[in-house]
């Protein structure tokens, strides 16, 4: 099912037309309304007249998720405050979050490249759509909300977690559709089996997975546990959350709606654009968004573009998959995590030293994170109990920052590897 055939499907010289005519619209509007664009602009001696032809858009200055920090909270908005209808947000690296604001029109708009990701997976108004995406500040609840509304769709808002309740649901319901990360449609599949419900029993179709890597080897297992076509779908909130590109059941590829989000590929080192089908570090512009446009955001995910018309129908660019980042933030089931939230939270605690490792895994189809924490010589000749009760103030802490729960272990003095160049903090054993 194509949601929206004409935006979908439109020819590349009228899309390109239509992109630059809404390039030279967000540029504008930013520079007249956001201080931190008319002072980036200036420095790099580019006005809005400038832009003449897509290629123009390299002149324009990149926007980081540095900058968007730096902002918080509302200096990134275009719009007088209250013309902003809702807010959501990321989690930061220093305890301040990037926020995301929406007008009446970026919610539809929302809604819109939600509603074509649905139609990818060939969700329609008779579906049933089990929602297991966290309801609140992240963006990938309300995201798919919306969307599901907008085709007509039955929606279960029933978010993250809960998983005996979520099979009952599923079972109950009859939902056709599942929304949620592929890590806990994984494990919903191993619970269903380890309950004895037959895969006769659930209806699921498709399912929409995103939030976190995942491969096509973890993609056959879910097919194999759901009975269902598990596609792949990917977003931010900094841009506007999940929506931004989706696979169709072709499943080679993401296809971005670039004529709402335009596209580009930088070598992430020297930030010159590569051309078409090189791998690179992907860069994205909101061309109609309202409440917070959003100039050249480096999202830190690398991937390569791909035009032309795919067997669905659909015009639309795709993405390859993302294989990785060019930084050192780690997604752990579907939650943004840095190191130095870690660090943060480490380094409020009197006797432990400031050396620390984070080991991820994904030993049962979830994530999980370790924290390996070294202690100092006194610190060990303590009593267990007293051992004990610091491992889980350490635990609290950590949860606490970054929103998840973790394992601690607490380690001897000068256990941990050294290095005498950049400090290795995280391992990441999971094969993605």
């Amino acid at each position: 099912m194509i949601w929206n055939k004409e935006a979908e499907c439109m020819s590349e010289n009228d899309k390109e037309a239509l992109q630059l005519k809404r390039l030279q619209a967000v540029v504008k509007r930013a520079y007249e309304n956001v201080p931190y664009y008319r002072k980036r602009f200036d420095e790099a001696g580019v006005k809005p007249e400038d832009i003449k032809t897509l290629k123009d858009i390299e002149k324009l200055p990149f926007t980081t998720k540095t900058d968007l920090r730096d902002a918080y909270p509302f200096g990134m908005f275009a719009v007088p405050e209250d013309d902003i209808v809702e807010v959501h947000t990321t989690s930061g690296t220093t305890g301040k979050p990037t926020v995301s604001g929406y007008t009446v029109n970026d919610l539809d708009l929302w809604g819109e490249v939600i509603a074509r990701a649905l139609g990818m997976a060939g969700a329609g108004k008779k579906d049933i759509i089990q929602n297991a995406y966290g309801y609140g500040l992240f963006t990938g609840g309300m995201g798919v909300h919306y969307g599901a509304q907008k085709i007509g769709a039955t929606v279960v808002p029933i978010s993250a977690g809960n998983t005996m309740r979520q099979l009952e649901i599923m079972e109950d319901f009859g939902s056709t559709v599942l929304t949620c990360t592929p890590s806990y449609a994984l494990y919903l599949g191993e619970m269903a089996e380890r309950e004895g419900i037959s895969r006769e029993s659930i209806k699921l179709k498709a399912g929409v997975f995103g939030a976190e890597m995942w491969t096509e080897e973890m993609r056959n297992e879910i097919e194999k546990r759901l009975n269902l076509t598990a596609l792949n779908i990917y977003g931010l909130t900094e841009v506007i959350g999940p929506g931004v590109a989706m696979e169709c059941e072709d499943k080679n590829g993401l296809h971005i709606s670039d004529d709402h989000f335009y596209p580009e590929i930088v070598d992430s080192k020297t930030l010159e654009t590569l051309p078409e089908g090189e791998k690179g570090e992907l860069v994205l512009t909101t061309l109609t968004r309202e409440g917070m446009p959003v100039i050249r955001f480096r999202t830190k995910d690398v991937t390569a573009l791909r035009k032309g018309k795919c067997s669905c129908g659909r015009t639309l660019i795709k993405m390859d998959r993302i294989t990785g980042r060019t930084d050192d933030m780690l997604k752990i089931r579907g939650v943004i995590v840095f190191p130095s939230q870690i660090e943060k939270a480490l380094l409020k605690i009197e006797d432990l030293e400031p050396h620390y490792q984070i080991v991820v895994t994904r030993p049962q189809h979830l994530d999980e994170l370790e924290v390996q924490v070294e202690t100092s010589e006194k610190f060990f000749s303590d009593e267990v109990k007293h051992v004990e009760e610091v491992k889980k103030m350490i635990e609290d802490r950590i949860h606490s920052e970054i929103g998840l729960r973790v394992n601690v272990t607490l380690v001897e003095p000068q256990s941990l590897p050294r290095s005498e160049g950049k400090a290795v903090r995280v391992i990441d054993k999971r094969e993605i």
